[in-house]
């Protein structure tokens, strides 16, 4: 896999309110670009066809569940794939309801881009607002507001422009390095894959257009090295008893052999030997590929440890600061006791406070908040049984990020993005 190959993807997540044609915006993507079948394309019209509409209903392509078609509303993430010649595309289509939190924090906690939509007619609403703060919490690095149904408000370039402005004020509230603000009609095909001809007066570019060329090689930290060993490589065959690698996903920094490491917690240093990839030699590794390193020096190295520069390392901490987004019903507590993943380690992890709970529709701190219930966002800190290699969300959303889970059964019962690490 070359370099171009690996950096070639985007993830983006979408949300929007109910009937802001988030369905339909992917439908015409996947239909425009081509990645659906003429079987399947056949089967919407027929079925629009049946419902008594005049046009085929796109949203038929995504909404998958039985429910959702039923409630014609988005319940759970549901992941898309389509291609252009340009790039390939992994959708998280995540639902916007207040209740469905989790979920969209899920979808969105890996894209490079997020996608809002918001309908011409009724401008911002709470929940557009909550899409972006969720985003923004997420460090997301790319934002399209996608001013949608144009052509319901007869693609009055003044409606579009008083969106755009309430918006942006809004946003210098937020942590949103780049926003985009495009006005289309998904039904239409407006601004969708083609600029459209009914706004002659937008002179930005299409939207698939802006997902094709927007830069995200650089939104990777390329400074701080970072490999967390996931797996010890020995095969056992006689033509490669002596091979030892260490494979993982390279979560900041680039490797290159001949570099100077330093494996934590031991404190052990070495150079790396070679990097492979598959049965292939490579000269550097960067996010988010997944390699083999091998060491110059047989160190005692397994699963949890870290690969990074001698002189940029992170310090293990076992007291950590985080915004954490609760996903079960009973409430996340002081004192509480959960299982912590972090990165490839695995630990234990208390409850030490709930700071504050933070409503993400007006960004107010609830000070007096002792607990966190099912959807709701907070600042916590724990002590954890481990050090955990860990650096701020801010700087490494990899190891920034962490999962708490439920020691009696495994289920995911929270999501974490580190403020700050204590020693």
């Amino acid at each position: 896999m070359t370099a171009a190959r690996t950096m070639d993807l985007l993830r983006f997540a979408t949300a929007g309110s109910v009937d802001d044609g988030k369905s339909t915006l992917i439908g015409r993507l996947l239909l425009d670009s081509k990645s659906i079948f003429e079987d399947q394309l056949e089967a919407i019209e027929h079925t629009s066809a049946d419902k008594g509409y005049d046009y085929t209903d796109l949203a038929l392509l995504t909404d998958g569940l039985r429910s959702e078609r039923e409630q014609g509303i988005t319940i759970d993430v549901a992941y898309r794939y389509f291609a252009t010649p340009n790039r390939k595309f992994i959708i998280a289509d995540t639902p916007g309801h207040v209740q469905y939190t989790r979920n969209m924090v899920t979808g969105a906690s890996t894209a490079d881009l997020g996608l809002v939509l918001v309908d011409a007619r009724h401008g911002l609403t709470e929940q557009s607002r909550r899409h972006a703060v969720i985003l923004s919490l997420l460090r997301v690095p790319h934002l399209v507001l996608a001013v949608n149904k144009m052509d319901l408000v007869d693609y009055d370039r003044e409606t579009f422009q008083r969106i755009h402005e309430e918006f942006t004020s809004f946003a210098t509230k937020l942590t949103i390095p780049d926003l985009t603000i495009i006005p289309i009609s998904a039904l239409k095909g407006d601004n969708v894959v083609t600029r459209s001809e009914s706004m002659d007066w937008y002179e930005g570019p299409s939207l698939l257009h802006h997902l094709e060329n927007v830069h995200v090689a650089s939104d990777r930290d390329l400074v701080d090295t970072r490999f967390p060993v996931q797996y010890v490589v020995r095969p056992k065959s006689d033509s490669h008893h002596d091979y030892r690698g260490y494979a993982g996903r390279v979560a900041g920094g680039v490797l290159k052999p001949g570099d100077d490491v330093l494996v934590l917690p031991s404190g052990f240093t070495s150079t790396i030997e070679g990097i492979d990839l598959f049965e292939t030699e490579v000269a550097e590794a960067y996010p988010p590929m997944s390699v083999t390193v091998r060491l110059a020096d047989d160190l005692d190295v397994s699963r949890g440890d870290m690969i990074c520069r001698p002189q940029n390392a992170p310090q293990p901490t076992q007291d950590i600061d985080a915004m954490v987004c609760w996903m079960t019903n009973a409430p996340l507590k002081a004192r509480q006791k959960l299982a912590i993943k972090h990165t490839t380690r695995s630990g234990r992890a208390l409850v030490k406070n709930v700071q504050y709970r933070l409503d993400v529709n007006t960004l107010h701190r609830d000070q007096d908040a002792d607990e966190l219930s099912l959807n709701e966002i907070g600042r916590v800190q724990l002590r954890t049984q481990v050090p955990l290699l860990a650096d701020p969300y801010a700087t490494n959303r990899t190891t920034g990020s962490f999962i708490l889970m439920d020691e009696a059964t495994g289920v995911t019962v929270g999501a974490g993005m580190i403020n700050n690490v204590t020693d």
